[in-house]
């Protein structure tokens, strides 16, 4: 058994990206709130004056790459619920002794999860385009796909080490809306964070969603907090700690 087992991550890649585009449920569920988020506060809020709003840039400009952040963080977290599901019906076991390594089989979920959320937030910014929402260029469309990509695998890696540590569907999607919203309000994606007590930006500052929706804005709107390259190195070291702390994690789950 090898320690990377290409074939094995292509199977589990392929199973999670068919599961999803054959569940047009699935998807439309995994839209429907930052939708929401985006269509209500998106036109509840044009016009209006926002503290701390760069100049130039209106609301909505500055709300989308927020919201397909949250897209990108909603799908990508509930990717542990796979594991979960596939614990229940037995296939979990299934792949646990199979001739793969485990480091092979979480890098599979991670491919899967990462592709199935990149799916959601694309499709999230271009059903923003109808609102009035404008790319600063289409040049900047490769490297927003991998700030998605670096986000994708930093929260399918974080599902995937709290899902390991769960029996149990219910108790993970208790634990996991609590751990959500409190990152998707401290990162930044509603409202500049300059207005908000010291405390909290300093939260915001170990948020991995903050830096991801930082620079979204910085290579779809053309502003930003702070500089690209500091976003994308904070994207990669998290990418990094969570994908290693998912597998390390999954290492100890047993094939029960």
């Amino acid at each position: 058994m090898s320690f990377i087992d290409l074939q094995g991550i292509y199977a589990l890649w392929l199973r999670d990206v068919k599961r999803f585009t054959r569940t047009p449920s699935r998807i439309v569920g995994a839209l429907l709130t930052p939708l929401l988020f985006l269509v209500f506060l998106g036109t509840g809020f044009s016009g209006a004056t926002i503290p701390g709003l760069p100049e130039g840039v209106d609301y909505l400009q500055f709300l989308v790459p927020g919201i397909v952040g949250f897209a990108m963080l909603f799908g990508a977290s509930f990717a542990g619920l796979s594991i979960l599901a596939d614990r229940d019906v037995g296939f979990l076991k299934e792949i646990l002794v199979a001739p793969v390594s485990r480091t092979s089989i979480v890098l599979g979920w991670i491919a899967g999860g990462s592709t199935t959320a990149i799916i959601q937030s694309v499709l999230i910014l271009i059903l923003s385009i109808p609102l009035g929402f404008r790319v600063v260029s289409v040049l900047s469309i490769p490297l927003a796909l991998v700030i998605l990509a670096l986000l994708a695998m930093t929260f399918v890696g974080f599902g995937i080490a709290l899902a390991s540590r769960f029996s149990d569907s219910q108790g993970f999607g208790i634990i996991i809306q609590f751990i959500i919203f409190p990152l998707f309000f401290l990162s930044g994606a509603l409202f500049p964070l300059e207005g908000l007590p010291t405390a909290v930006q300093y939260l915001a500052l170990v948020n991995p969603l903050t830096y991801g929706v930082d620079a979204l804005r910085a290579v779809l709107v053309g502003t930003s907090t702070y500089p690209l390259a500091v976003d994308l190195g904070a994207l990669v070291v998290s990418a990094a700690i969570m994908v290693g702390l998912g597998a390390a994690l999954f290492e100890r789950v047993e094939a029960v």
